[in-house]
């Protein structure tokens, strides 16, 4: 194992973590020495599945469930983290949600909506960005040290038809992660964002899979013509959440088999 890619006596909290990349990026911390990952999920039962898988590989976890988009829900779950373990010293922001229905064609206009709607998507991508931020920052302040990522999209940078207020919520958080860094820098506290584009998770293969024309031309936009796998964003994780990125800090890696280039 690197020591410079070692999350050794580093406590790590990773919201929706309950499956897909959030998951992969709990594995990888506990596989790299965390002292312990808090396992977040709004499913407690998805949570505590993770959080077994890293201690019975000999890693230290604790499953939380919470609303991240919920302030008292999520001050909460900090207090239970810090029961646990004193501190959090690197939070991932993964938590998030690409809208309230399953299916992207079935979506109406924004403009055919209203806030009900709206707030679906804000309330998790944009809110919980800030809510589990928040709740992080006073220890790491006191600690002069800590890390925080957030994974966002691609459609915050570029946009994408359809998604609007999605696509504004995750470039709210992008901003939100840019003044953070530029106001926690001289605590020696790192705020980054990933940007990723469609990955490969059991929800989209059911869309492609149902759409192979469609899906013909989605991937030739890629460079690396197929999907995102989860380790592909927990390896950036775990760089931007270990010592070798103490100089590194307000900036968005693209980890999207090249479908945007870093601006």
């Amino acid at each position: 194992m690197s020591e410079i890619l070692s999350m050794k006596n580093r406590v790590a909290l990773v919201t929706g973590a309950g499956q897909n990349v959030g998951r992969q990026i709990a594995l990888h911390f506990a596989a790299h020495g965390a002292e312990g990952v808090v396992v977040n999920d709004y499913f407690l039962d998805r949570a505590q599945a993770v959080a077994d898988e890293i201690e019975a590989a000999g890693g230290s976890a604790i499953a939380l469930q919470a609303d991240v988009s919920s302030h008292e829900s999520v001050q909460a779950m900090f207090a239970k983290a810090r029961e646990r373990y004193g501190r959090v010293d690197a939070l991932v922001n993964n938590a998030g949600n690409a809208g309230a229905t399953p299916d992207a064609a079935a979506r109406k206009p924004f403009y055919e909506t209203g806030p009900e709607v709206w707030r679906t998507w804000i309330g998790v991508n944009l809110d919980g960005v800030i809510n589990c931020t928040a709740a992080a920052l006073p220890g790491m302040i006191e600690r002069k040290h800590g890390k925080v990522v957030t994974i966002i999209s691609d459609a915050s940078r570029f946009g994408d038809a359809g998604m609007e207020i999605y696509a504004a919520a995750k470039a709210g958080a992008a901003g939100f992660m840019r003044s953070v860094a530029r106001g926690m820098g001289r605590y020696h506290i790192n705020a980054n964002c990933i940007v990723i584009a469609a990955m490969g998770t059991p929800q989209i293969e059911a869309r492609m899979a149902a759409d192979p024309e469609r899906t013909k031309k989605v991937m030739e936009k890629y460079i690396i013509r197929r999907l995102g796998k989860p380790d592909d964003v927990a390896n950036m994780a775990l760089f931007l959440s270990s010592g070798a990125s103490d100089w590194i800090t307000g900036q968005t890696y693209p980890v999207n088999g090249g479908f945007t280039f870093a601006l």
